[in-house]
């Protein structure tokens, strides 16, 4: 049985890491790399880099980021934010990262799903899906979730994969922010529709969250920011709980 995975959430600007974080002996919480070794010195499985930089210059500084994470981290991690291109993705591969995720501009321009998939392999591409569950129907949502889309969410989530994605990143709206639990009957669905691995996003607030998600929503990992940045979840004891419950992690 595949293990399952716990995946801590950064979001970068220029470099830094913006969302308050309060580990104890950081010397400068700002520093995703020093973040990053943290993360995988307490157990994370993987990483996930947002940028949210909207300038290039934004950009250079998040390549060069990507670099110095990679010389210093050995697991894996994936970044996304703002990439539209195979040029994107190449970059960003270079400089060590080992999957892309790509959200807005795969709606605007399906085909891309295909360009980075054809190119560098389904392994490195996720696609990351923001949906809000209105009036009874999953609708995909653009910007971060600001924007609605006539998109099914089961639907979308098909034709991502069949274009070649490895991966799917849901997002629920309705639950993100809320440490409420995940949107389990959503990713139920995802996971008994859909082959590839689905990550659970949006709405974790305790262990019992995690370990929900992954019995009910049959998730294949788990994503989180605040519940770790803020130290409310320690990842050793959340995975020695999962393990207590029958749930298969790498400790």
């Amino acid at each position: 049985m595949l293990t399952k995975r716990i995946i801590p959430c950064l979001d970068i600007k220029s470099g830094r890491t913006v969302k308050g974080i309060n580990f104890v002996d950081l010397r400068d919480a700002g520093d995703p790399v020093e973040l990053a070794k943290q993360y995988a010195n307490v157990g994370a499985d993987e990483l996930v880099f947002l940028d949210i930089s909207a300038t290039l210059e934004g950009r250079a500084t998040t390549l060069d980021m990507v670099l110095h994470v990679a010389e210093q981290v050995n697991i894996p991690f994936t970044v996304g934010g703002g990439i539209s291109s195979v040029e994107d993705v190449d970059a960003l591969l270079k400089c060590g990262a080992d999957k892309v995720s790509v959200n807005s501009s795969a709606i605007k321009r399906p085909e891309l799903i295909n360009e980075l998939s054809n190119k560098f392999g389904s392994q490195c591409v996720v696609v990351a899906i923001d949906a809000k569950l209105v009036d009874g129907q999953w609708k995909v949502h653009l910007a971060g979730g600001s924007i609605p889309t006539d998109l099914d969410l089961f639907e979308w989530a098909k034709e991502v994969e069949k274009r070649g994605a490895g991966e799917i990143l849901f997002t629920s709206m309705n639950h993100d922010g809320t440490k409420n639990g995940f949107a389990n009957e959503a990713l139920k669905k995802l996971s008994e529709t859909l082959n590839i691995p689905i990550i659970a996003s949006g709405g974790a607030g305790n262990v019992q969250h995690f370990i929900d998600t992954f019995k009910d929503g049959k998730a294949d990992a788990a994503l989180a920011a605040s519940v770790f940045h803020f130290g409310e979840i320690p990842i050793p004891e959340l995975k020695k709980e999962l393990k207590a419950n029958n749930i298969e992690v790498r400790l």
